[in-house]
């Protein structure tokens, strides 16, 4: 069996034993890039790991423990709850708010999956408190996080980009982040108008604090507010973040994730190294609190992308790149080929990691996109997008955020509602992408 064969089989192996098994498909890529490589490639431990991204992982690194030092300190939700303010307490500008809020912490560099976790939690309780969809704020913010994710500066964005710069392809970073944000605003919209946006325009957070305390005295003050998303215990948790003055440490955060921007777009310094300097600047400020900030480093992410992408490494050394092109431009259409590989990309994204699918599916439409047939730039942007706005399935990390944190609900209704949805996102969104970002460059 040729290497070109075996490496598709283990590529095929790789996604299979990840959706069915929770085994972190990073460690499945070491392991497939390790026995592929000097099996079946012929390439010694040397010359695998020159496939490693080091690079990617400085990012990782350095965005997740700067991030979670801003967690820490507080100063996420004291932008959370500038936020909030800034509507004025208009209850239908909230979900917007939190789109808004996840869009930016993405493009300014942080994980999707840890926005998500930082913003869905403080989002949902907003939900409840208001009596907002939860489907529908859980969902702006998963398609907030996508909306920002792929800025020059982001794991996304720099994971495209840089896969496109090194083959050599056509590429447009902020095209590619465009289209993404304009793509999650246009399904935000219709998320905002079929589930329940229209019933919250002129209602205001000081009217439903009114009739909380209304139904508070009616239900005789024993402490449960009956709603219309279920019953819950007021006070707590789930009441909306307290103000509270801001602190030195805060106004020192805010000013470091400022010059993250800037050192990073207008200086164009390395986001990795730089992140992890103001991360380490703040952490000797206040060393005894942030001491556990390294534990809070998305260290899974760091192996699932360091794996996968030194297995497309590996894939590439063995032709395997090369030869599936092959095997796809003799499908005879490449507008055939790229609606399949973003069904692909969908599908399999849905129950696996969005960042590792990016990788492998770009990376296997480089050889068709080589030729100038197609526009390269329409279909990295449909691929990007395709891979991620499935992410609110509940079976991904986004989706499953979301679900966790969901108040006042029946889980396993919900549940159902996010599949139901997600359903739908996968059956239309590739198509529509396909046809938004590929088709025109065709015609």
């Amino acid at each position: 069996m040729s290497a070109e064969l075996i490496s598709i089989l283990a590529l095929v192996a790789l996604f299979a034993i990840a959706t069915v098994l929770p085994i972190n498909m990073g460690a499945l890529a070491f392991v497939a890039a390790f026995l592929v490589g000097t099996l079946a490639v012929g390439m010694s431990t040397d010359d695998i790991v020159a496939g490693f991204p080091a690079e990617l992982v400085i990012t990782l690194i350095g965005v997740t423990y700067l991030f979670a030092i801003a967690q820490n300190n507080g100063t996420v939700d004291l932008l959370v709850r500038g936020a909030v303010k800034l509507v004025a307490g208009r209850v239908a500008f909230i979900p917007w708010i939190m789109f808004a809020v996840t869009a930016v912490l993405t493009a300014i560099g942080a994980l999707s999956p840890a926005a998500v976790a930082i913003i869905a939690p403080v989002a949902l309780g907003f939900a409840a408190r208001y009596r907002i969809n939860p489907l529908l704020m859980g969902m702006m913010v998963v398609h907030g996080a996508q909306g920002g994710g792929f800025s020059p500066i982001s794991v996304y964005g720099t994971t495209v980009n840089n896969i496109v710069e090194d083959n050599g392809l056509a590429g447009s970073p902020l095209t590619n982040f465009l289209a993404s944000l304009g793509f999650n605003i246009a399904i935000a919209v219709v998320l905002f108008l079929v589930f329940g946006g229209r019933q919250l325009l002129g209602r205001r957070a000081d009217d439903e604090l009114e009739a909380e305390e209304h139904e508070l005295a009616a239900a005789g003050g024993r402490g449960q507010v009956v709603k219309g998303h279920g019953v819950r215990t007021t006070g707590g948790a789930d009441d909306e973040p307290s103000g509270g003055r801001v602190t030195a440490e805060q106004v020192l955060t805010l000013v470091g994730l400022a010059s993250l921007a800037v050192l990073a777009l207008v200086f164009d310094l390395d986001i990795g190294f730089v992140s992890i300097t103001i991360a380490t600047v703040l952490a000797l400020f206040s060393a005894a609190r942030h001491k556990g900030a390294v534990m809070q480093i998305s260290w899974s992410t760091v192996l699932l992308i360091g794996g996968v992408l030194t297995f497309v490494f590996v894939l590439q050394e063995a032709g395997t790149i090369e030869y599936v092109g092959e095997a796809v431009t003799k499908l005879g259409s490449p507008l055939l080929v790229a609606l399949l590989l973003a069904y692909i990309g969908a599908v399999v994204s849905a129950f696996a990691s969005s960042t590792a699918i990016l990788g492998v599916a770009i990376s296997l439409a480089v050889p068709f996109l080589m030729g100038g047939d197609i526009g390269a730039i329409g279909v990295v942007a449909a691929l990007s997008v395709a891979a991620t706005i499935v992410d609110v399935s509940p079976f991904s990390t986004n989706g499953a955020l979301v679900l966790a944190n969901a108040q006042d609900v029946d889980r396993d209704k919900f549940y159902k509602q996010m599949l139901a949805y997600s359903g739908v996102v996968v059956v239309i969104g590739p198509l529509v992408a396909w046809l938004v970002f590929v088709v025109p460059g065709w015609l």
